[in-house]
C-alpha cells in the first residue's frame, strides 16, 4: 500500500469546518492506504504559547481524532519521536535559504506576531518549514494531502530530499506527490463570504462536540442572503447550507431542497432545520464515542504513547540511514 502523511497541530478544537474540510479525509484515506498521522507538537511552539495549554490540547486533539474515526496505531505525538528534530537539523543543511525566505505563512504568521503583545518572532517559526519537510520525508511518504495554501511546502519537501539524494549519489528519499482529494470548504454561518474558523470567534465556528442547543442556534441564526448576491446565482449562504447536507451525506434531503431552490419555493426554515438535524446526528456519534474514550482515558494514553513508539521504529531506521549516507557518527551508547 502507498505511505500517506498528514499531520495537524494541536488547537485541542475540532470545528466542522476542520472536520469535513481534513479529517473525514484522513479516516477514508485509512481505507486504501498505510496512513501515519502526527499531532505536532513541536510546530505549536514557534508562536508565543502556553506549556500547559499545549500538553492539554495534543491530547484533548488525539480524543476528538479517535473519536471521529482516526485509527490509534496510525497516530503519533511529534514530540514523542525525537528523529523528527535531529532529520530536521540535518535537512537545514540542505534547505536553500531562499526558498525558505519566500514561505508565505512565515510572513503571514510574523505580521501576526509583530502585531500582537509579545512581538517576537522566534527562529522556529522562520525554519518549521524545514521542520516540516523532516515530518513528511523521515516515513518516506509518498502522498502528502494538502491544500492549495500548503503545496509551496510540499514543494520544498521535494526540493529537500532532491538535493539530499544528488549529494549523497543515491535516489534515497521518496519525493512525494499531492494528493489532492474532494473535501467540502466549509464556512462560517455568520459570515458566509470567509471559511469557518475558531479564531475569527465564537460565532465563525460550530464545534464538531457542541451541545445540541448550541447546534440548532447557530444553524438558525445563519446568514442566508447578504443582499448583493447577482440575480440567478445561489448566495453563499445557502450554497454553504447546501454543502453542510451535503457533507453529512444526506442525498436525498439534499436532492429534495435543491428541486425546491430550483423551482422558487424554497423555505429556508426547511433548509436549516434539515442542515440541524444532520449535524446534531453526527455529532451525536461522536460524542458517544469521544465518552466511551474518555471512560478509559489512561488506556487511550498508552494506546497512543505505544502507537508512536511502533512509528518511531521507522523514523529511527531513517535516520539511521541518513547519518550513514552523510557520514555522521552512528555510534549507540
Amino acid at each position: 500500500m502507498k505511505k500517506v502523511l498528514s499531520c495537524i497541530q494541536p488547537t485541542g478544537y475540532m470545528h466542522f469546518g476542520n472536520y469535513f474540510g481534513a479529517v473525514e479525509n484522513w479516516v477514508r484515506l485509512q481505507e486504501n492506504y498505510n496512513c501515519v498521522y502526527g499531532v505536532v507538537d513541536y510546530h505549536a511552539m514557534t508562536m508565543p504559547y502556553n506549556p500547559k495549554k499545549l500538553r492539554e490540547n495534543t491530547w484533548e486533539l488525539i480524543f476528538n481524532l479517535l473519536a471521529v474515526g482516526v485509527k490509534a496505531e496510525n497516530l503519533f505525538i511529534q514530540s514523542l519521536v525525537p528523529e523528527h528534530t535531529e532529520l530536521g537539523w540535518i535537512f537545514n543543511c540542505f534547505a536553500s535559504f531562499g526558498q525558505v525566505s519566500r514561505m508565505t505563512q512565515f510572513k503571514d504568521k510574523s505580521s501576526q506576531s509583530k502585531e500582537g503583545d509579545e512581538g517576537f518572532i522566534s527562529v522556529g517559526l522562520y525554519d518549521y518549514p524545514v521542520l516540516q519537510a523532516a515530518d513528511i520525508l523521515i516515513y518516506k511518504a509518498d502522498y502528502v494531502p494538502v491544500g492549495k495554501d500548503q503545496e509551496q511546502h510540499l514543494e520544498l519537501s521535494r526540493n529537500i530530499a532532491q538535493r539530499f539524494n544528488n549529494q549523497v549519489g543515491k535516489e534515497y528519499f521518496v519525493l512525494p506527490e499531492t494528493l489532492f482529494t474532494e473535501t467540502p470548504k466549509i464556512l462560517s454561518t455568520a459570515d458566509p463570504t470567509r471559511k469557518m474558523s475558531k479564531s475569527a470567534g465564537e460565532k465563525h465556528y460550530i464545534s464538531v462536540f457542541a451541545d445540541e442547543a448550541r447546534i440548532r442556534k447557530q444553524i438558525k441564526s445563519a446568514v442566508t442572503d447578504t443582499g448583493d448576491t447577482p440575480a440567478g446565482t445561489m448566495s453563499p449562504g445557502i450554497e454553504n447550507l447546501f454543502t453542510f447536507l451535503k457533507a453529512c451525506n444526506k442525498t436525498e434531503a439534499h436532492e429534495s431542497l435543491m428541486a425546491d431552490y430550483t423551482s422558487g419555493g424554497l423555505k429556508y426554515v426547511d433548509l436549516k432545520t434539515a442542515v440541524a438535524d444532520a449535524l446534531v446526528e453526527l455529532s451525536a456519534t461522536f460524542k458517544a464515542n469521544k465518552a466511551e474514550l474518555q471512560a478509559n482515558k489512561k488506556e487511550v494514553k498508552n494506546q497512543i504513547k505505544a502507537s508512536s513508539y511502533e512509528i518511531r521504529k521507522r523514523a529511527q531506521q531513517t535516520v539511521k540511514e541518513v547519518k550513514e549516507l552523510c557520514g555522521l557518527s552512528n555510534v549507540r551508547f
